[in-house]
């Protein structure tokens, strides 16, 4: 174990935050910048920003999450989307040196981190407890377009991506958010309802097929926390868990986190309204939506356990585990 991952939590955050200042350097950035921590998942976003308020994200690649290559698949996508007004994403700040993924290292980690710049986009990020359905029709009219986008775009040679299949979500020997079953509070008894729902899932999946028309390029991760409205758009950012997937998983995420809320159904419906104006909807693609929102569920309690260290697996913790238990027994009832 290297030195910084002996470090706590709290202790590893001024490091992190000693590369971020540092990696300001690297970029035709103005003098006396600030920079402040916003988000830390996989990776560690910084808010970096002048006096006169001109800002930028600056993101610190989580060690051995993605390859380098890997970051720069995730960017020509994301480049070609807002390039093609397909829809509006951050814009990577090209370095002092001509890259766009820069590299730097600090005395107490084992490794360089590959870290990216974006400008600042305007917006905000929307609440699960305002009117969403206007925005939930946008956004599904949008995710349609980056679908169709990705089903025609001609990918670089190098194009290289995590498949979110089952196997690489719920399954036990390669999952890359870690296991459901190690969880926060999955004991014996959620372990064999939530294997259950797993196992339905599994099933249900195999009978649907993974198909050129249903399993493709997606962003993966559309929660609200990724998503910002800005007057009548819709913008699309952090596309770090982009790969291949089931296009209707993108469905699913929209409502991560708040699977349990009542208004999820009449949501979706109104992700549906937007997506059709694009792309016609089968009835097979219709039915297993509510199969990926349980996926998304279980996989979501997999990163909770996973990822314990985050504020945001510490807001969710063992609550959000016992809310899991009833979305299975109804996913069980209504689809077994």
């Amino acid at each position: 174990m290297t030195d910084f991952e002996q470090l706590s939590h709290e202790l590893q955050l001024p490091v992190l935050l000693e590369l971020a200042e540092a990696a300001t350097a690297l970029y035709p950035l103005p003098d006396r910048l600030s920079v402040k921590l916003i988000n830390l998942s996989e990776n560690a976003t910084y808010k970096v920003e002048t006096p006169e308020g001109r800002s930028w994200a600056l993101r610190i690649h989580r060690d051995g999450y993605h390859s380098k290559t890997a970051i720069a698949s995730e960017l020509a996508w994301l480049m070609d989307l807002r390039d093609t007004g397909v829809v509006t994403t951050p814009r990577p700040v090209m370095g002092r040196d001509g890259e766009i993924i820069q590299q730097l290292g600090q005395p107490r980690m084992p490794r360089p981190r590959n870290i990216v710049l974006f400008d600042w986009e305007t917006g905000s990020e929307p609440g699960i407890g305002e009117d969403l359905s206007t925005p939930f029709e946008v956004l599904g009219e949008v995710t349609a377009r980056m679908h169709l986008h990705a089903r025609q775009w001609k990918r670089p040679p190098w194009f290289t991506r995590h498949s979110w299949d089952f196997e690489t979500s719920l399954g036990d020997e390669r999952p890359h958010w870690g296991r459901w079953r190690d969880g926060m509070g999955v004991d014996a008894e959620r372990a064999k309802l939530f294997g259950r729902t797993v196992e339905l899932i599994g099933r249900r999946l195999a009978t649907y097929g993974n198909g050129a028309e249903r399993f493709g390029l997606i962003h993966c991760d559309l929660r609200l926390a990724n998503l910002l409205i800005d007057g009548k758009a819709v913008k699309v950012i952090d596309f770090d868990d982009c790969g291949f997937g089931w296009y209707m998983y993108d469905a699913a995420t929209p409502v991560s986190f708040y699977e349990h809320e009542p208004q999820v159904p009449a949501l979706i419906e109104s992700w549906k309204q937007g997506y059709r104006r694009v792309i016609e909807l089968s009835r097979e693609d219709e039915a297993e939506i509510p199969t990926f929102v349980m996926f998304r569920r279980l996989l979501l309690v997999a990163w909770i356990g996973s990822h314990h260290e985050t504020d945001l697996a510490k807001s969710m913790g063992h609550p959000y585990t016992e809310g899991t238990v009833g979305l299975c027994e109804e996913y069980l009832k209504k689809f077994s």
